[in-house]
């Protein structure tokens, strides 16, 4: 798998860098999860689907299976993309009809209480979305918070210029790499990996920390004091995911 996926890592390099938006949505303990799956399902995905979205996530918490989060991943071929799909969506007839259920859902019983979203622009080096086969798989989101604008911008170069083949030899496989532009954590990064299971996850990321090129990247000063706070979040995909 890692050796196919890098090999669509170094193909996309000459493509245009894709545009990202990553909710969470806070659930409501009263309200029904079901109804937002088959929000997603039938009437969100489709229509984002229809006009150029093709490959959306949903993904839940692992091992917290009352979890009250839900993470929605949207990939846009640009911003423009972005603008033009979501007007496109809201004005869908099809949309509407298969979402009527959704929105008559009283306020008592509503789904969430809040979503929060992130904005992201591709890396230069992966500038495009690659999606894992469907087969067993675990994700994990990380964010990385630095301390100003230019640290942050800092670690994008690094990850753009050294650790990305690193990262594919040491099977830390990426899904997405986005520079936040606007949403929580600012300034910071987002990215997701994908493993066939947690050991699997441990190990690699055991063997990266200890790789002796790392070991060099790390303690160049132009990287110096990169990140002040990683993130991370374990994330499997619902059913009906399309990552």
């Amino acid at each position: 798998m890692g050796a196919g996926l890098s090999l669509s890592a170094s193909e996309n390099k000459t493509a245009a860098k894709e545009f990202y938006e990553l909710r969470v949505y806070d659930l409501k303990e009263t309200g029904s999860q079901a109804s937002l799956d088959e929000y997603f399902q039938n009437a969100l995905i489709p229509a984002l689907n229809k006009y150029g979205s093709k490959q959306v996530g949903v993904f839940r918490e692992m091992a917290k299976p009352d979890s009250l989060k839900v993470w929605l991943l949207i990939p846009y071929s640009s911003f423009d993309a972005y603008l033009s799909t979501t007007k496109k969506v809201k004005e869908d007839e099809s949309y509407k009809k298969a979402s009527a259920a959704y929105n008559a859902i009283p306020k008592d019983k509503n789904v969430y209480s809040r979503y929060t979203t992130s904005l992201m622009i591709a890396f230069d080096g992966i500038p495009k979305m690659i999606v894992p086969k469907k087969d067993t798989r675990v994700f994990e989101l990380r964010t990385y918070e630095s301390y100003s604008e230019d640290a942050a911008a800092r670690k994008i170069k690094m990850f753009n210029k050294e650790e990305f083949p690193l990262f594919y030899s040491t099977g830390l496989i990426p899904v997405f790499f986005g520079e936040v532009i606007a949403g929580d954590h600012m300034p910071c990064l987002t990215y997701l990996l994908t493993f066939p299971d947690l050991e699997t996850k441990e190990k690699n990321w055991k063997t990266f920390i200890a790789d002796e090129k790392w070991k060099v990247i790390s303690k160049l000063p132009e990287y110096a004091d990169t990140v002040s706070k990683v993130i991370s979040t374990m994330l499997e995909p619902v059913g009906y995911s399309q990552v």
